[in-house]
């Protein structure tokens, strides 16, 4: 007994000074630079409350502003009434219920599909759909800057993972063209974002299809970012280049322009029905919470009776663009909500996010690995609530610091 906790003893000691050795956050915090786990006391507002101030709000993913829709609201709480706080279960066992089966029939109707499978996150989407879509004899080829979730469901696959340079259809062919010819029934599978989200531009989808079409691949577009936004009634990238009938899996998430949390894939109803029987996120997590899934039935509805709402987002997002421009602002290729502004150093963009914190503005730093070495950037997000007051008094302020620390 006494050997036995002598080795307890020295496992914890082992943990706790590898633990003990991880100091980088506190390094930054000493200088007064740390950017993150800031505490907000209101909902996703274009103005927000921190710590007895307010705050213009330009650093969510909120882009409709439908995280505080009252219709959205009710349709949540009439859900808890009926069905409680959570399913205390998988779908696979006792937490299907009635509304997850509504969501995936809107949501597959919603991006042209026949069928569609709810995650309870859209990180879990990807890793449970990437991780056993495809066998140890395939291939997965990834654009280089794919979300984290992309990544981490590629390194749970038994496949081979290939990436490509950034939305560059010259090295994506070089790519497809590297796998042997004698591969004849590997499946290929590319995946790409539809709208990226640290850079803000979309994927060049029309020439991946040629590409995928020539190589006899298939697609995934994770369209976390496009849902929503891009497309006639928010119907995403896939559907805004006119190719539902080409890419063969849609995934999106409810975090951003759906109003709440949790994740889909979308597509044939062999390979949903495939999805449910192997994606392990999917047989052994809990399911989408009931207030989760009726609040994005609700957002689906909201946005089909009120497309303009998506105009206004689009009128909000040129708006910006023109000011951050005309202010000297390197905004780089963002052809969405999503406006990078590139600072292309650490720890400035460190110090021009707390300093236009304590200006009163919201946004979120990003470094590498979340951008490429030197690409360090401010990320400014566009939501369709934003009042063009809002969005000259924020850029105002955005230029008078970075002006002061001689970014422009």
């Amino acid at each position: 007994m006494q050997i036995f906790f002598k080795i307890k003893t020295m496992i914890e000691s082992n943990l706790q000074n590898f633990v003990s050795q991880y100091t980088e956050p506190q390094k930054v915090q000493e200088v007064g630079l740390y950017p993150y786990f800031r505490v907000l006391t209101s909902g996703q507002y274009p103005i927000v409350n921190y710590d007895g101030k307010q705050l213009l709000m330009f650093g969510s993913n909120s882009y409709l502003g439908l995280t505080n829709h009252p219709q959205i609201k009710e349709a949540a709480k009439k859900a808890i009434d009926k069905y409680g706080t959570g399913t205390a279960g998988s779908r696979f066992l006792n937490g299907t219920i009635d509304l997850h089966i509504e969501l995936e029939e809107k949501l597959a109707n919603f991006v042209n599909k026949e069928a569609a499978l709810v995650f309870s996150t859209g990180f879990q989407t990807n890793l449970g759909v990437i991780s056993s879509i495809t066998r140890r004899n395939d291939f997965l080829i990834i654009d280089e800057s794919s979300h984290a979730s992309i990544y981490e469901g590629s390194r749970l696959s038994f496949s081979k993972v290939l990436k490509f340079k950034h939305n560059n259809m010259q090295s994506l062919e070089e790519t497809l063209s590297k796998i042997e010819n004698d591969n004849q029934n590997s499946i290929k599978l590319i995946i790409v974002d539809g709208v990226f989200s640290m850079e803000g531009d979309i994927a060049d989808l029309p020439h991946i299809n040629e590409l995928a079409k020539k190589y006899n691949a298939s697609i995934m577009v994770d369209d976390a970012h496009g849902l929503g936004v891009m497309g006639n009634k928010g119907k995403g990238t896939v559907h805004y280049f006119g190719l539902d009938d080409d890419v063969e899996l849609i995934m999106g998430t409810f975090s951003k322009a759906l109003s709440t949390v949790g994740g889909f894939i979308a597509g044939s109803k062999e390979v949903i029905n495939y999805l449910k029987h192997n994606a392990r996120t999917i047989i052994f997590s809990a399911s989408l919470p009931p207030a989760s899934a009726a609040a994005v039935i609700e957002t689906l509805n909201v946005i089909d009776e009120n497309p303009k709402i998506i105009d206004r987002l689009w009128e909000n997002t040129h708006y910006a663009q023109k000011l951050l421009k005309e202010a000297g602002f390197d905004i780089g290729n963002s052809q969405t909500p999503i406006i990078p502004i590139y600072i292309k150093d650490d720890k400035l963009t460190f110090k021009y996010t707390m300093e236009l914190f304590s200006a009163g503005v919201f946004v979120n730093p990003v470094i590498p690995p979340a951008v490429k070495e030197g690409h360090s950037l401010i990320r400014f997000s566009m939501m369709a609530t934003h009042e063009k007051e809002h969005i000259e008094k924020g850029i105002e302020i955005c230029a008078k610091v970075a002006k002061n620390l001689g970014i422009i």
